[in-house]
């Protein structure tokens, strides 16, 4: 009779601590992702710089990921030296770009240092903060895409046969509470202490702690393997180059990928926009404003673990993902529409946003798991993540130049930290069509990978949990 080998990934209380203390982690570095987004007018007016200044600045999270190949990189190093080693570099690096990030943007850059070649300023015409900020931002984002191949690969070991869809939506979502406090918290916070970089300094605290924490999943991670090992179970944690060969080769790797760089490329970058949108478009302060892009994250902390749980279950994971995508292209034609400026419209359109945001991610990351195995998911997560990088570097920069050529409707007298300043004003439409095409696209090559599936079984449609 055949033995059966327990571990701790059997015993349901321990790999669902596993999942906290992960999640939790990922909460920390999800904050500074998007703690200056409802800065946006202050940032301008503060540091002069211009909305290309800051689309330059936001696109600076893909920089290093997208042209030095990093993701790409991370990942032959996850599946290589595994999830624990991996994490704990990807937190040194999220904190020593943090540190960057807040020394341009406390007002230390201008003046500091000058680079003219004759009379031609090398950095003009965007301001050196911009540039420098976007450098701590660049750095990062090298170890936050890596932390989040890292979780995905540590929640898919842990959960794999069991709550795997579930497990990774709770783990999205708990990222989404660190975005949804830098939607609420970024305001006050200035406000309160007087200094635009007081957002940065509380990332990092936040991901001070995120190391902590997750070198305690690293006991835990290290004991299974021991169990593992002891079982006579095989580590999975091997890379070979010809594995980026195999990956490539698959056709449904590229749909989903291709669905990943799309979908998130119309949320994201809509986020950092976000606040300014609602305070021009609507009419009201960047301190109220910053609570309304707030219910995106929120509503999907709600709800992508129901859809993992229904994934779960009841299957349906590429049908979810073209409802998903459906529900993108509503929200964003519904926004580029200048007579919609109700407030509660704009409400009601971001809580219809983050049902999507919820399907879509609750069912694309455990498919990804289904269509590549264990041994080259580090390897293909960082894939995904690297074109999703391409959309996250662009797709800003492309916005802020939009807003400044095309959308720019006037400019009026604000009152701002007790000083009267000229403030732009900009026509949202053009930039919301945009991303309603991206939405679009990314409906088609849903559709397609759907069509994939049935073709090869990959069993996108069918219940995650073995019974």
């Amino acid at each position: 009779m055949e033995q059966i080998h327990k571990t701790l990934r059997d015993a349901k209380g321990m790999r669902w601590l596993v999942l906290i203390l992960v999640s939790f982690t990922m909460l920390c570095a999800y904050y500074l992702t998007d703690a200056m987004a409802p800065l946006q007018e202050r940032c301008q007016t503060n540091l002069s710089w211009s909305a290309t200044d800051y689309g330059f600045f936001t696109s600076g999270y893909g920089w290093f990921n997208v042209f030095l190949l990093m993701l790409v990189f991370s990942g032959m190093i996850l599946d290589k030296l595994g999830v624990r080693f991996t994490g704990v570099l990807s937190i040194i690096i999220m904190i020593a770009g943090a540190f960057v990030k807040y020394w341009a943007i406390s007002g230390h850059v201008d003046g500091i240092f000058e680079m003219h070649l004759g009379s031609y300023q090398l950095l003009a015409p965007t301001a050196k903060s911009a540039v420098v900020a976007g450098l701590g931002f660049a750095i990062f984002g090298v170890g936050c895409e890596m932390f989040g191949i890292t979780a995905n690969k540590a929640v898919v070991r842990w959960f794999r046969g069991k709550e795997m869809a579930l497990a990774i939506g709770l783990n999205t979502s708990t990222g989404r509470i660190g975005t949804a406090l830098a939607m609420f918290t970024p305001v006050p916070l200035v406000n309160m202490t007087g200094h635009l970089s007081a957002p940065v300094i509380l990332s990092l605290l936040l991901l001070c702690i995120g190391l902590l924490i997750f070198l305690l999943f690293g006991v835990l991670d290290k004991k299974l393997d021991k169990e593992e090992a002891a079982a006579g179970i095989s580590s999975d944690d091997e890379f070979k180059f010809r594995d980026i060969i195999d990956i490539a080769k698959n056709k449904a790797f590229w749909y989903i990928t291709a669905l990943c760089v799309l979908f998130y490329s119309a949320v994201f970058p809509f986020i950092k926009f976000a606040t300014n949108l609602i305070v021009q478009k609507f009419g009201i302060s960047d301190t109220f404003a910053g609570y309304i892009p707030a219910l995106l994250p929120f509503s999907a902390l709600l709800l992508t673990p129901l859809f993992g749980s229904m994934y779960d279950r009841r299957g349906r994971g590429a049908s979810i993902m073209v409802l998903g995508s459906l529900l993108l292209v509503f929200v964003h034609l519904l926004f580029s529409i200048p007579s919609l400026n109700n407030l509660y419209i704009a409400v009601g359109l971001v809580m219809v946003l983050g049902v999507a945001f919820s399907m879509v991610p609750s069912a694309m990351w455990p498919s990804v798991a289904k269509i590549i195995p264990e041994n080259k998911l580090g390897t293909a997560y960082a894939m995904v993540f690297w074109v999703q990088n391409w959309g996250i570097m662009g797709v800003p920069l492309l916005i802020g130049n939009v807003l400044d050529k095309y959308c720019i409707s006037r400019h009026v007298q604000k009152m701002v930290d007790g000083k009267m300043i000229e403030v732009t004003q900009y026509n949202y439409t053009i930039p919301m069509l945009i991303f309603a095409c991206f939405g679009g696209v990314a409906i088609l090559f849903a559709f397609l990978l759907k069509h994939e599936d049935a073709k090869k079984g990959y069993g996108l449609e069918r219940p995650n949990i073995n019974k």
